[in-house]
């Protein structure tokens, strides 16, 4: 953790969650985090449960995401949901590119530089996710998948805007197996994205970026995370919908 970058939590529910659970979940959570200040906290819940809890968390420090979004502005895109939905529904992030978005839906790191760009178009700030598979990693390419997806993800993305971009690095065999990363190598991949950036750009813009980790991240092992120099937040996904466990995380020393 940088002392010049405000380390970012967010907590993805996933397909989880019905709008009365949801509102239970964000007012339990508010009490417990009440006091904190110095970093930023975000919810991302499903979509049918967005204006419930933006209800709730209005007067709270907890910001609101959506998991996904279309990148275009609306039209005949039956089960798509577009930024001025989000915007409407009170949304300040959206998470483009999830691995499970990849890996189930189709996303390529060219539709996840469409919808950062409309995104960015409209006044949302994008969260974008990178992240190598296990056999990826184990057949040497993780420079070259990673490399590719930042290249790619944020292309023709300017240094201005970039600088409203969180990227999240999960490592698809760490998400949902119980599998971390050790925080050393989350850093060292940490450090990666932010050395491409930096050549995609400037150093201006690599020391400004704000880079989460995700993958199986829980009260146990988020100090440890966030004590690198270039983890600057989490990306949480089963700890995120207990209320005790993702303010533990929130509270991390």
């Amino acid at each position: 953790m940088h002392p010049k970058r405000k380390p970012i939590i967010a907590g993805n529910w996933k397909m989880n969650m019905t709008a009365v659970d949801a509102v239970d979940l964000v007012r339990k959570l508010s009490y417990s985090i009440v006091n904190v200040k110095d970093r930023e906290i975000v919810v991302a819940p499903p979509f049918t449960s967005l204006a419930a809890v933006e209800e709730a968390i209005r007067d709270t420090n907890i910001a609101l995401a959506a998991q996904n979004m279309h990148w275009v502005d609306k039209g005949a895109f039956t089960g798509e949901i577009s930024a001025d939905m989000l915007l409407d529904s009170g949304c300040k992030y959206v998470i483009i590119g999830h691995s499970e978005r990849r890996q189930f839906f189709g996303e390529t790191d060219e539709t996840v530089n469409k919808k950062i760009k409309q995104a960015l178009k409209k006044g949302l700030l994008p969260i974008m996710c990178v992240g190598e598979t296990l056999a990826e990693r184990e057949a040497g390419k993780l420079d070259e998948i990673i490399s590719r997806q930042i290249t790619g993800g944020l292309k023709e993305i300017s240094a201005d805007d970039m600088k409203k971009v969180v990227i999240a690095y999960e490592p698809v065999w760490a998400i949902g197996t119980g599998k971390t990363a050790t925080p050393e190598q989350a850093n060292e991949v940490h450090a990666l994205i932010r050395g491409k950036v930096k050549s995609l750009y400037n150093a201006d813009v690599a020391e400004g970026l704000r880079i989460q980790y995700g993958g199986s991240v829980t009260p146990e092992n988020v100090s440890q995370l966030m004590a690198k120099p270039d983890i600057d937040g989490a990306l949480v996904g089963g700890a995120s919908l207990k209320p005790d466990s993702f303010a533990a995380l929130v509270n991390f020393k």
